[in-house]
This record gives C-alpha cells, structure tokens and sequence, in this order.
C-alpha cells in the first residue's frame, strides 16, 4: 500500500484571531467560539473532544469522548473509572484535551490535570441519562476483551429484566472528571498557513497571561 497525499490541500479563510480582540480570561473565549460553532455549524459535533492521556504502558493514546459541562475551573466529562483511560489518568493526571470544529476552521489545545468530580455530581448526572445510557454503563466492562457483541447484549437484556421497575443507580466504577486547564491555545485557520495562534498560560497567582506564536 502506497499512496501519497500530498496534494491534499485547503485555504482557510474563513476568521481570524487578533490578540488584541481576545478577553483576559480563555474560559470566555472558548464559550463565544463554542457558541459560534454550535449555532452556525451544526455538521460539527461540538462538544466532541479529544482526550490524551499517558497510557500505562507509557505510550500517548487519544480517543474521542463528549463534554458535558464547562465552567471558569474547567472541562467535565464521564467515563468508567476502570477503563484504559481511568486507569491512565489515575497513574497520571496530566491530560491533553483539543476540540478541532472544521466547519469554523478552528482548533482548541488545552492542556491540564484531571480529577474526579464530587459523587453527588456524578449521581445527578447519571440520573439525567436516558435508561438505557444509564444500563449500558452497568454492563460494559470498558477497554476490556470481550467474547463478542452478542456476549454484550445478552447481558444487557438481562439487565434489562433484573432493573425492570426499579430505579437504577450510578455504579460506583463510573463517574466524572473535570480537567483544571494551564494552558490553552487557540488557532484559527488562515490563508497561506500563516494561522492565528494564542496562546493563554496560567500564573502562580492564577490569572492569565497570553501571547501570540507562529503559525
């Protein structure tokens, strides 16, 4: 298998990114550009993220999971605690998180430190998810082999019957996490590669300082 892409090009033009237009603090930034791409580019799943985290085994790995919720501390997501990526952010909680909306030709690199989020938040949260979400965390042992898909749905239908009528409650294995961002960068695509880029680092005194890097 040989085939070169090379010729796979594109001009972006569609915004740019002046420093002297962005706020002090990245957390407004990222909820304008949030909003902007939820309501003019709805192709975009805009709350998927990418996750990296540092694997046991000492290798990166990256996978694409959705945030739930933000605010001025950070970004929350939830996942079984026991997964490949529980297990990463237990051995080691500096993560990598990056949103890349390229109906906006725009990217979001976030770097920060993962913990779990209070029980009771996770409870809520598990409380809100359709009944079949909230199963499907009960009877997925996450990143583990499994014999096959019909192994996971005859479990699931047993399941279905054992809770049949009665409420379910979060496993103690699955919940949130909140990633505390110091660093942010923003991109922007621009014409002849020369990208908009800005980057936001947080102090010892916890506010922000931002500077503008090459392309």
């Amino acid at each position: 298998m040989n085939r070169d892409l090379g010729d796979y090009r594109r001009s972006y033009e569609k915004g740019e990114l002046l420093l002297k237009d962005t706020p002090e603090n990245p957390m407004e930034l990222f909820q304008k550009w949030f909003y902007e791409v939820d309501n003019h580019f709805p192709e975009d799943e805009t709350n998927a993220m990418t996750i990296s985290t540092i694997g046991l085994d000492g290798f990166p790995r990256n996978r694409v999971v959705l945030l739930k919720k933000y605010t001025y501390e950070g970004f929350v997501f939830y996942t079984n605690y026991q997964s490949e990526k529980g297990q990463a952010i237990e051995n080691n909680p500096n993560v990598c998180l990056s949103f890349f909306w390229h109906g906006a030709e725009r990217q979001i690199i976030i770097k920060g430190k993962a913990e779990k989020i209070a029980k009771n938040l996770s409870d809520g949260y598990f409380e809100s998810r359709p009944r079949g979400s909230q199963l499907g965390a009960i009877v997925s042992n996450q990143s583990a082999i499994v014999e096959s898909r019909e192994t996971l749905e005859d479990n699931l239908r047993k399941l279905e019957k054992e809770f049949e009528g009665k409420e379910i409650t979060r496993p103690e294995h699955w919940g949130g996490y909140i990633v505390k961002p110091i660093e942010m960068e923003f991109w922007q695509g621009r014409a002849n590669r020369l990208h908009d880029r800005i980057r936001y680092t947080l102090q010892e005194n916890y506010s922000w300082t931002k500077n503008r890097l090459s392309p």
